[in-house]
């Protein structure tokens, strides 16, 4: 096998992992949880979370990958032979086939967005019945051509390499959102009623801290909002050099995804209030409720463009970092070239796909099983093995190689025991609750 792929150094790195991170749970969920479950006051528990529990994680990720220099089932695998047990390869490809199967639902839901991007494009959103085109589209053989052209996407970066490829990519489209974002917002906060929207999101109804829900929700995103799951994060964490700072580059990447997450939502929820919508509309939020807000909006041509754009950008990032983890783990295990685990990924996954774009009840079955079980169980997978095999102090040990600010011996039984419980937790929350 060749001398395995680098990123440049920490700002590709960051970027990239911002991108991982962001995806539609930034643009698309974060905003419809914020106002299903009150607003301000599910920041509060959510930022607890976030920077108190979900950075751990992704700090053990990074050095789990880095340390074994292999994504999840060779770093499993490595592992565990120093305890002379030989099943760490099949544990290990526990969150490959959870994150595998994020990557295969995942890209149908990027066609989507690549088709409303073009909707935006030719201003059909003010011909249309919003509400009947989706319930129109979605399930419908004509799925099937914007999934393949999301995958042709993702296949062409993902193709050209870690830094040529997803580094590069990321270096432009995380900019770009971000200054989007930005516009959009704007926009938005200054339309006529917007203010209710605002006060919405930062004035707290300190009522739904008593609400158990709220926290529980708060949890469950402040894991996906970090991409943690075993699998993504140990694969990227494994192109870094020895000497990065992964304490930095972990609470970066926490900082810039929420402030992108809170952008999203200061988009979407003041519009919402202006023109009388609901914030609290949930999925539909992004594909029936935005749209509905351009029609309406002066300029609303342009803003749709431009937030559509953000969207396939947050979309994209995440899915070439969905791609990687099956393609490391063929070209680790097998041997095979980068074009050719590219390849095999991506014919598989589209075929597996197809029946999902074509029936919505198996896409929603397929999704629910991966991200409710396969998912939550790759992260607790890999913080039992990090944390408990390998040994807590170790991890902190490899956490801290090139820290600027070394984490002190509190981190231990911290990443020990609160952050496996709580992981361990998020899994069976997750079963009760059939997801977050």
């Amino acid at each position: 096998m060749s001398k395995r792929e680098t990123w440049s150094g920490k700002y590709g790195f960051i970027l990239a992992c911002i991108g991982a991170a962001m995806g539609l749970g930034s643009i698309w969920m974060f905003p419809w949880r914020l106002g299903q479950y009150g607003g301000a006051a599910f920041l509060v528990p959510y930022f607890i979370f976030i920077f108190g529990l979900a950075v751990i994680g992704l700090m053990g990720e990074f050095a789990f990958g880095r340390s074994q220099q292999s994504g999840a089932i060779g770093a499993f695998e490595k592992v565990l032979k120093e305890k002379n047990k030989n099943y760490g390869s099949l544990l290990g490809t526990i969150p490959v086939l959870g994150v595998t199967g994020v990557f295969t639902f995942y890209l149908i839901v990027v066609g989507w967005i690549i088709k409303y991007f073009t909707l935006s494009l030719t201003g059909s959103f003010s011909k249309i019945n919003i509400p009947e085109y989706f319930a129109g589209f979605a399930g419908q053989p004509e799925s099937i051509l914007w999934h393949f052209i999301a995958l042709v996407v993702t296949l062409a970066i993902v193709r050209m390499g870690i830094k040529d490829g997803i580094e590069t990519a990321n270096k432009y489209m995380m900019p770009a959102l971000f200054g989007i974002l930005v516009i959009l917002m704007v926009r938005s906060v200054t339309l006529p009623g917007a203010m209710e929207g605002i006060k919405f999101l930062l004035v707290p109804d300190w009522s739904h801290l008593l609400k158990p829900e709220t926290w529980v929700m708060a949890l469950g995103m402040a894991f996906f909002t970090v991409c943690l799951g075993g699998a993504a994060m140990v694969v990227y964490g494994s192109y870094l050099k020895p000497d990065e700072d992964i304490p930095s580059s972990a609470i970066n990447t926490a900082i810039f995804t929420t402030i992108a997450s809170l952008l999203a939502a200061f988009v979407t929820i003041p519009a919402a209030f202006a023109f009388g919508l609901s914030p609290q509309a949930g999925p539909p939020l992004l594909f029936i409720t935005v749209p509905n807000i351009f029609t309406q909006m002066n300029g609303g041509y342009f803003f749709g463009v431009l937030f559509f754009l953000s969207v396939i950008f947050a979309a994209i990032s995440s899915a070439i970092n969905l791609m990687e983890v099956p393609v490391e783990a063929l070209m680790e295990r097998f041997g095979m070239s980068r074009t050719k685990s590219v390849l095999t990924v991506a014919i598989l996954g589209f075929l597996v796909g197809i029946p999902m774009d074509i029936n919505m009840n198996l896409f929603g079955m397929f999704a629910d099983f991966v991200t409710v079980y396969l998912v939550p169980a790759g992260a607790v997978l890999a913080a039992i093995v990090f944390f408990w095999v390998y040994g807590s102090s170790r991890a902190r040990e490899e956490i801290n190689n090139g820290a600027a600010k070394p984490l002190g011996n509190w981190f231990e039984p911290f990443a020990k025991y609160v952050f496996t419980g709580v992981a361990i937790g998020v899994l069976v929350m997750g079963v009760i609750l059939g997801g977050f």
